[in-house]
């Protein structure tokens, strides 16, 4: 049941606001003054206040700061017996929700209170998605324990609470995205856009359109003005993925907007201004790309003012396990699956892999083991079969159970349904077995 709080010295229009308010199924709390009005506010914590202009220990227009102030998500209504303009000016600045004279509109103030209740609740949802977002994308979010990683994040955090432009380096799959959600979500831009384009996604052309947006009739196709995705960025952040792609002749226009923040778009002659904090991201060695002139070293130097490195998985995998467990609460909660552990012959097994692809590669493999599972518990026959033969093959090989036939022939059956392709009437041909032979061993040892 949503609350109204209602502020008025004269107790009889205080009575009758209450009455109509209870007759609509709100519930009501009354003070007679601000300082009563305030310490209502504090035990109830209502959703809307509707409250008098002229009190005796204050005015309600001032009275509107301090109540939003102490609950922000409230929307308060003013009420005054003699309008004026000035007034209902200085109200709305204040954060009221309206001002609206006595008497004369009386018949507005139900539906006025009803639309103030769902602008109230909106801000609570608000409030909540954005905490919840907040979370999402804060430094807690990153996991790992490593000391390489740790570093990264102090670094990140450092820079952070700056305006600075960020450079992250490190290949592909490492996390620099997660990384500039964080800084952003961080900084004093956290409520503002967050804006990520992948460079090497567009051609040179659409890229431009892309990133600074074009003027209609500028080129064939242009049929309306565009706004480019800096400007959707203005106050906020754009995150710049695979900058080193990004064609030579596009990089003169953000480095113009790196030192003057203004840049022209396709078909203008006129200068847009944006406020756009820039986080760069690369997996290539932009020292080398500028050797072979492929990239502009002025750029590099404004774009690396703050560097950070990620580090690969192979760098840290101590945080395997730690990944892989919450890869795995992730994807059980989202496929309703009740797959809660991993078998230790399972973390070995990911322990030994090269991972190229790094967190994302790690993610995409834990996710599709689950799919294939049947247990709880996930098992080297739930991983990717050449993942399975790496494991095999790395396994100590002076094991006594490496030295059993059906070891061997385990391996040697995954070698070449992995030669095929999983074409087991191939698989069969190859191994010199019948179709049903294959099927049977297929699901002894669990392939």
């Amino acid at each position: 049941m949503s609350k109204i709080l209602i502020i008025d010295d004269e107790t009889q229009i205080r009575s009758l606001l209450a009455r109509m308010m209870e007759l609509e199924g709100y519930e009501v709390c009354q003070a007679g003054d601000c300082k009563s009005g305030l310490k209502q506010l504090e035990l109830h914590s209502p959703d809307v206040a509707l409250c008098d202009v002229f009190l005796p220990d204050g005015n309600g227009v001032d009275l509107v700061l301090a109540i939003k102030k102490a609950a922000p998500n409230i929307e308060v209504i003013l009420l005054t017996a003699h309008g004026n303009i000035p007034d209902g000016v200085q109200a709305i600045k204040n954060g009221a929700f309206d001002y609206i004279t006595k008497g004369d509109d009386n018949n507005k103030i139900i539906p006025l209170v009803s639309r103030a209740v769902e602008k109230a609740r909106m801000n609570i949802r608000l409030e909540k998605l954005e905490k919840k977002v907040g979370q999402m994308y804060s430094f807690d979010s990153i996991l790992g324990e490593s000391k390489s990683l740790k570093e990264a994040v102090q670094l990140a955090q450092k820079v952070a609470v700056t305006d600075v432009p960020v450079l992250l380096t490190g290949e592909t799959g490492t996390g620099k995205e997660v990384f500039a959600q964080a800084i952003h979500y961080s900084s004093k831009r956290g409520k503002q856009n967050f804006v990520a384009v992948n460079c090497s996604s567009f051609s040179k052309e659409l890229l431009e359109s892309e990133m600074f947006g074009h003027k209609a009739g500028s080129f064939t196709g242009a049929l309306k003005d565009k706004k480019g995705l800096f400007e959707e960025a203005d106050n906020g952040t754009i995150f710049l993925d695979e900058i080193g792609e990004m064609a030579f002749e596009l990089q003169a226009k953000l480095l113009r907007i790196l030192e003057t923040g203004e840049y022209i778009k396709i078909g203008d002659t006129k200068p847009t201004r944006v406020n756009v904090r820039i986080i760069a991201a690369t997996n290539r060695n932009l020292p080398e790309e500028i050797a072979a002139g492929h990239f502009r070293e002025d750029l590099f130097y404004r774009l690396s003012v703050f560097q950070i490195h990620l580090p690969s998985l192979r760098e840290r995998t101590g945080d395997i396990k730690i990944l892989a467990e919450a890869f795995v609460r992730s994807f059980s909660e989202k496929l309703s699956y009740s797959v809660t552990e991993m078998s230790p012959a399972f973390l070995a097994a990911l322990s030994q892999q090269a991972w190229k692809g790094n967190i994302r590669e790690l993610r995409n493999v834990i996710e599709r083991s689950l799919i294939v599972c049947d247990g709880s518990c996930l098992d080297v026959c739930d991983l990717p079969l050449e993942i399975q033969n790496s494991h095999y093959e790395q396994s100590d090989e002076t094991a006594p159970g490496n030295f059993e036939l059906s070891a061997m022939e385990r391996r040697h059956i995954a070698r070449v349904l992995e030669y095929t392709k999983g074409n087991k009437t191939e698989a069969a041909r190859l191994l010199k077995i019948g179709l049903t032979t294959l099927y049977r061993k297929i699901e002894e040892y669990k392939l």
